[in-house]
């Protein structure tokens, strides 16, 4: 069987937001009820529009982001019921990270050899020539040439600095990659060249990986499995294949999934994208029942009062929805369901 290396149970994850006065503090529900496991070797692909959640879960899973409550086990052990000198030493070696932007996320005072011996020195990792052999082997493994190591970040370019960032986050030779939006920050003409790395390392050195995005074609490129998040619940979980593939035809089975798919252009069969009216509700003020129901064409009265449990989407996925789409059903159909009478009851 294959290893997990994560699981989250019932992860709530809630801020305290300043609001209507100077002593009024509401709460932001950013992360709420999530379930999740990544197994060894795979790559889940988190994906949701600004503000979902997405990049509060990745720091989760990296142990950068304590839950509220809820539990996070690393290759099974619970990490925060660890002093914070063992989750280091547990989960610090094991997970490297890669942050949306390589420009704040780097030292610019420190030569790209520091940056990237600072992991090896703090973990105590080999003698002192061991390392700088480690960061000339890092170099070499994302595609730097030697002489970039007495450069600082600020005179790189920025495709080369997320280069540096992603080699920072291998030095400790880790068994799961948690990529943050790793491509945003970038020129398009450099985009794929770091995406094309990723998938290259994966494969040299077995990686497992957490690829957050809110590209559509990249989530879909990028992963074995997809998570699709809507203000701070998972809603579904499915294969990257069960996803709209560009055709018009998916076998995604929430409203929400095949909304934010659709939108991604389809060069066999394009369409319009799948509407979502109705108002954006707040992380502060969820609706009751069904977080998607204000937006959803499918919803009627049991969604504003019942929150969807977890049910299987009958290809191995989960879905969280009363009124999961049908198998077999196309985009073409959606669109004309959602852009048909809604319903009175909202």
């Amino acid at each position: 069987m294959t290893e997990t290396l994560v699981e989250l149970s019932d992860v709530h994850v809630t801020h305290r937001a300043r609001s209507g006065g100077l002593f009024r503090r509401d709460r932001v529900h950013a992360v709420t009820g999530v379930d999740l496991t990544v197994a060894a070797g795979e790559t889940v692909g988190i994906v949701g529009e600004s503000g979902c959640g997405k990049s509060t879960l990745a720091r989760v899973v990296v142990g950068l982001q304590k839950p509220t409550s809820g539990a996070v086990s690393f290759r099974g052990t619970d990490i925060w019921s660890l002093p914070a000198a063992g989750r280091r030493a547990a989960i610090g070696a094991d997970i490297g990270m890669v942050f949306q932007d390589p420009a704040t996320a780097l030292n610019r005072r420190l030569p790209i050899r520091r940056v990237l011996r600072d992991p090896l020195d703090v973990h105590g990792r080999g003698t002192g020539r061991e390392r700088d052999d480690r960061v000339r082997e890092l170099l070499d493994l994302v595609g730097l040439p030697a002489g970039v190591a007495d450069l600082l970040p600020g005179q790189v370019s920025g495709g080369q600095r997320q280069r540096v960032a992603i080699a920072r986050a291998l030095a400790l030779r880790p068994r799961l990659l948690v990529a943050d939006e790793p491509t945003s920050a970038l020129d398009v003409s450099v985009r794929a060249q770091i995406l094309n790395l990723l998938l290259d390392l994966k494969d040299q050195l077995g990686l497992a990986m957490v690829f957050v995005s809110h590209d559509i074609q990249t989530v879909r490129r990028m992963s074995d499995r997809v998570v699709t998040m809507y203000l701070g619940r998972v809603v579904e979980e499915t294969t990257a294949e069960a996803v709209n593939s560009g055709t018009g035809i998916g076998e995604a089975r929430h409203p929400y999934t095949r909304a934010l798919f659709s939108a991604a252009p389809g060069l066999l069969s394009p369409i319009e994208p799948i509407p979502l009216s109705g108002p954006v509700p707040s992380a502060t003020r969820p609706p009751s029942g069904c977080p998607f129901r204000t937006r959803c064409w499918r919803a009627d009265e049991i969604c504003a009062t019942e929150m969807p449990g977890p049910r299987g989407d009958g290809a191995g996925g989960v879905v969280r929805c009363h009124h999961a789409v049908e198998p077999g059903t196309t985009d073409l159909e959606l669109l004309e369901q959602a852009t048909g009478p809604h319903r009175s009851w909202r």
